[in-house]
């Protein structure tokens, strides 16, 4: 059974869900989770979980991002972005002074609203259903982090910004409310994710070379390679979830391996003992 992590190029116009349906049919498995939505609109790194390795989503969830997005000065649409409904049209002024300016605003913690054309629910309710009805609702401003905003390239209208983010940062929500304090409106007219926790680009495989059967699943355990690593020999207790004495260890998380190297679990050693935190073995009997 297949097992492991797939770090999908994923092309425009295709959603994370058909990227997951897809791919459950080329790999004869159902357990297939991706690590973070992406806009059909948009391409790059889809990092998707098959087989048991979807017992890691939950440790992805937090990861930061990256983008490069295109920003379109001068349009305002009920998407936010160019797909969508033209709402406003200005003139563009800005000089490229102004606009490093106002990206400088945007740097660091700060609240951002969740635009209607999206996943959140209220009440049950995704936000995109109740926009194609027509509807707009009050959403509450959530927590979030610009770690790096950088201006490309660009001028007049179009320009290309990147863009390194916490999760449930909106990109079509910045380009437009970086037109918003511009003064002129604005969109995002692209994006491109180029980086999802440790997986970037060089990573990346086409759907094409998925389907070609070209590609090799990445091991579940390449997501903790910032822990370190200890082999444990008391396999018993690990099997049946309990803790195994290891007084050698300092406190702190670890990816814990057989002696034959398959990866066990990640583990959480606490005054000399380890315990399992999420467990990654196919259950087997000993």
């Amino acid at each position: 059974m297949p097992n492991g992590i797939i770090i999908i190029d994923k092309p425009a116009g295709w959603t994370s869900q058909d990227v997951a349906a897809k791919l459950r049919g080329v790999f004869h498995e159902r357990r297939i989770g991706h690590g973070g939505t992406l806009d059909p609109m948009a391409t790059g790194v889809l990092p998707i979980f098959v087989g048991r390795a979807t017992r890691a989503v939950e440790f992805f969830e937090h990861a930061e991002k990256e983008y490069v997005a295109g920003l379109r000065l001068g349009l305002v649409t009920n998407t936010q972005d160019t797909t969508g409904e033209t709402q406003e049209e200005h003139p563009v002024s800005v000089t490229r002074q102004q606009l490093l300016a106002v990206l400088e605003q945007f740097r660091g913690e700060q609240e951002q609203l969740p635009p209607m054309y999206s996943a959140v629910k209220i009440g049950g309710k995704k936000l995109y259903e109740m926009a194609r009805q027509g509807k707009t609702v009050e959403r509450k401003p959530r927590k979030i982090h610009i770690f790096e905003l950088e201006l490309l390239s660009g001028e007049m209208e179009e320009y290309l910004i990147r863009v390194k983010c916490s999760k449930g940062t909106y990109i079509r929500t910045l380009c437009h409310d970086i037109g918003q304090a511009l003064g002129c409106g604005g969109c995002m007219s692209s994006l491109r994710r180029t980086m999802a926790g440790c997986y970037d680009l060089s990573k990346a495989v086409t759907m094409e070379q998925v389907l070609q059967g070209k590609t090799e699943l990445l091991p579940v355990d390449s997501l903790f390679s910032h822990l370190p690593a200890v082999t444990v020999t008391q396999l018993k207790p690990i099997y049946n979830g309990a803790a195994v004495k290891m007084p050698q260890l300092s406190d702190g998380q670890y990816r814990v391996y057989a002696p034959d190297g398959e990866f066990l679990m990640v583990g959480q050693a606490e005054k000399g003992l380890l315990k399992t935190v999420k467990s990654f073995f196919e259950v087997k009997d000993l």
